[in-house]
């Protein structure tokens, strides 16, 4: 990647075709600019697979150009990958804002690091170099949540942050004579959140939502389990401000869901009366229609308390027939499956289970539809525009609503992840590309994870394992005992005796083979010697390939 000393460089390391780890650059000359750096929520075939990041490749090359990584809110997609950041680049400043900045300093334990916050607000500009940076207030489904306005050679970028225009929100309303100030100075590129492209008109305000809970309390006798997004701080008010009006006591169950609260209650969004909130084991002392059960895993996620919950295994919590479970959310692209595999297994258990749906409003999405989106345009009136934050048809339907909006479709660029665009004055080009490839990170150790260990763990899990045991005297070159097959996830070894008998006559057979011409009996080229014929065989009758792993024993 070539960036002219005279362009502005606009690139992104995540958020584009995926709805997660958002994480992009401005670049000038000798600096660069970082807005957000968040992670994703793995699949279900990404085996054991616990975070997924940005690839850090490229800053850790330039890490003496940033100046330093701006938040715009406190979600996981834009924070979760702060942590592995800051361990292994040198970054000089983390600018942050209210409850972000709480969340950010609990998931960075390192006080070396947690010196680097710097805490923004609406009304400060943070000049370098070559860029100034400032500031508006945006709606979402998480307070304190900002579009972030760089200031460049060439004119505004402006980064929309997640943002929704909610008319009678929770807290305070998006500040838009701000974003009309800066289309007065002029937007040379707008870089907008695209989840809800596809939506028509205006996203559903928060507070209906609000409304919508209360009500259902009302008319709940047993005991309430909600599961919503630990960092959706408006929805976790409402939920405890309807517990009060109900007399019910709120028990929390995971430590995401522990720690938002925590650090809500601390900066004044969740009030509650002493006594709300209830230790989980003391909940079993308390009357059904007492209890209200706040909990992770509105994702389905395998490990989340809820997804325990539905399963039977929490160690806490079982369903009781009768208890009603709230899912305050909606399913995120590609976790449909788990989660209705989630509701499926509340039902078994005897619980009712209420999903957002126009008759029910749970759930409002804190991203804008195409309404919001038109009007952002017209407001700010963008000269380029950059779809980020969306999978593919979510990018393309947005760039759809600028056109309608009057921008020039040769203005709009659909770009991928690590692809540079290179702007000046009057020009645009495609630059190049840097290594954008997911990161892939396993447990708390934070190792990274190969494509070739994910590839293993797949054809693990769909094909099983195949052992093949072979004990030879050095000495005579002789087979000592019969070879021995053991299989995992493959084949019930008891009803495949006739397999196993001839994956057993061919290891002789190749063995044999092999020693009649060698002279030294040398293990591992035996071991080649053993695979390809077994694994061949295996799959020319059960057209299925289990990692085959032969075993020679010289004694």
């Amino acid at each position: 990647m070539k960036l002219y000393s005279n362009e502005v460089g606009v690139f992104a390391l995540g958020g584009l075709y995926e709805v997660g780890k958002n994480c992009y650059g401005i670049q000038y000359k000798d600096e660069i600019i970082l807005i957000d750096c968040g992670s994703l929520f793995p699949d279900d075939g990404m085996h054991g697979v616990s975070q997924i990041l940005p690839n850090f490749d490229y800053l850790r090359e330039n890490q003496d150009k940033i100046v330093g990584i701006f938040i715009t809110h406190g979600h996981e997609d834009h924070i979760g990958g702060i942590n592995h950041l800051s361990k292994n680049i040198d970054i000089k400043n983390i600018y942050t804002s209210g409850l972000a900045k709480g969340l950010i300093a609990k998931k960075i334990g390192n006080k070396r690091t947690q010196q680097l916050i710097r805490e923004y607000s609406e009304d400060d500009v943070i000049n370098t170099k070559h860029f100034s940076v400032s500031f508006y207030r945006t709606n979402h489904s998480i307070p304190d949540s900002y579009g972030i306005v760089v200031k460049t050679p060439y004119g505004n970028i402006v980064h929309s942050g997640d943002y929704k225009f909610d008319f009678t929100p929770i807290g305070p309303i998006t500040n838009f004579s701000k974003i009309t100030k800066t289309a007065e100075e002029g937007v040379l590129c707008l870089l907008s959140d695209s989840t809800n492209s596809l939506l028509p008109g205006f996203t559903l305000s928060e507070s209906k939502v609000g409304d919508s809970i209360n009500n259902i309390y009302q008319n709940i006798d047993g005991r309430v389990i909600v599961a919503s997004f630990a960092s959706n701080i408006h929805r976790i008010k409402q939920i405890v401000e309807s517990s009060i009006k109900t007399k019910r006591k709120v028990a929390i169950f995971g430590r995401s869901m522990e720690n938002s609260i925590k650090v809500g209650t601390e900066l004044g969004y969740i009030k509650a009366p002493r006594g709300t909130f209830v230790n989980g084991h003391h909940i079993k002392d308390l009357k059904n229609n007492e209890v209200t059960i706040l909990c992770t895993g509105s994702q389905g996620e395998p490990l989340a308390a809820l997804s325990r919950i539905a399963n039977g295994t929490h160690k806490d919590i079982k369903i009781i027939p009768g208890d009603t479970v709230i899912f305050s959310s909606s399913p995120i692209p590609g976790n449909k499956y788990s989660v209705n595999r989630t509701i499926n297994n509340l039902f078994k258990q005897g619980a009712n289970v209420i999903v957002n749906s126009p008759l029910t409003d749970t759930h409002t999405s804190g991203h804008a539809g195409q309404g919001e989106q038109q009007l952002l345009f017209s407001l700010l009136k963008p000269k380029h525009f950059i779809p980020i934050h969306g999978e593919y048809h979510m990018l393309y339907e947005h760039v759809e609503t600028a056109i309608e909006c009057g921008i020039k479709p040769d203005n709009c660029h659909i770009i991928e992840n690590g692809e540079v665009l290179g702007f000046t004055k009057t020009k645009v080009r495609r630059v190049g590309k840097i290594n954008a490839d997911s990161v892939y990170i396993s447990g708390s150790n934070v190792s990274d994870i190969s494509n070739a260990i994910l590839r293993q763990r797949k054809l693990l899990s769909e094909n099983g394992i195949l052992t093949i045991i072979v004990s030879m005297n050095k000495k005579t070159k002789e087979i000592i005992s019969t070879p021995t097959v053991t299989s995992r996830g493959f084949i019930f070894m008891k009803e495949n005796e006739e397999l196993t008998d001839r994956i057993k006559s061919l290891a002789v057979e190749t063995i044999e083979g092999y020693i009649s011409t060698h002279n030294h009996i040398v293990a591992d080229n035996l071991r080649k010697a053993l695979f390809e014929p077994i694994r061949n065989l295996i799959y020319e009758i059960t057209e299925r390939r289990p990692i085959v792993i032969p075993v020679i024993m010289c004694i």
